[in-house]
């Protein structure tokens, strides 16, 4: 199995500079990673570094928490993808699905689904915050709304993804929806059972190391 094009190849410390992103996107080309993953301020950048690669640039919005409004999050996915953004991953707004608020949360996924067509859009659902009935909830809602795929974490929260979400992410969306496994995935045979759990793609920051097996 190729691990590299699974994985999203990601940098989204606060702290990363410019040469810290080209770094990665050299990384990305060289190894074969499917995206890098990167903050929206360096969408651009991402962009220009791999414009004559076959890796495809994702970028977060809302992120880390969420809680920004939907206006806010449509406006950072569109000019991610005047940057060059190909993908985007979306944090689900929590809060409002712990209110039970889900055509809210449902609308804020459709919005910035719409507000990018050409873009893959992934929800990130944050799975360590939520019940188990919260994230089928979850799950049905980022579908109902349009979102490609769901994605666990942001790999800023207490944990990240578990091969228990992964097959209850899957048993709820079955083959209509991808799955991104992120968060604390740090070695090959993790990112293997992920995959074998129902994962598509793996969000990783020690992308290289896990390809190193």
């Amino acid at each position: 199995m190729n691990l590299a094009q699974y994985i999203d190849h990601t940098n989204l410390k606060a702290d990363a500079s410019e040469k810290d992103i080209c770094r990665l996107c050299v990384e990305a080309a060289k190894h074969g990673f499917a995206s890098v993953c990167v903050n929206s301020s360096r969408t651009e950048i991402a962009a220009t570094c791999l414009e004559y690669t076959d890796v495809a640039v994702c970028t977060v919005v809302g992120f880390p928490l969420g809680a920004a409004s939907t206006a806010a999050k449509c406006a950072e996915a569109q000019k991610a993808a005047e940057d060059g953004a190909n993908e985007i991953d979306m944090v689900m707004n929590i809060g409002l699905l712990k209110d039970g608020a889900y055509k809210a949360v449902a609308d804020d996924i459709r919005a910035v689904v719409r507000s990018v067509p050409q873009c893959t859009v992934k929800v990130i659902i944050e799975t360590c915050m939520l019940t188990t009935e919260e994230k089928i909830c979850a799950c049905q809602l980022a579908e109902a709304a349009g979102a490609h795929f769901i994605k666990t974490s942001t790999g800023f929260a207490a944990s990240g993804a578990s091969e228990e979400d992964i097959r209850l992410i899957r048993s709820t969306v079955g083959n209509r929806m991808k799955i991104k496994a992120a968060g604390g995935i740090h070695d090959a045979r993790t990112a293997l059972a992920m995959i074998e759990a129902g994962a598509d793609r793996i969000g990783a920051s020690r992308s290289i190391e896990i390809c190193r097996g």
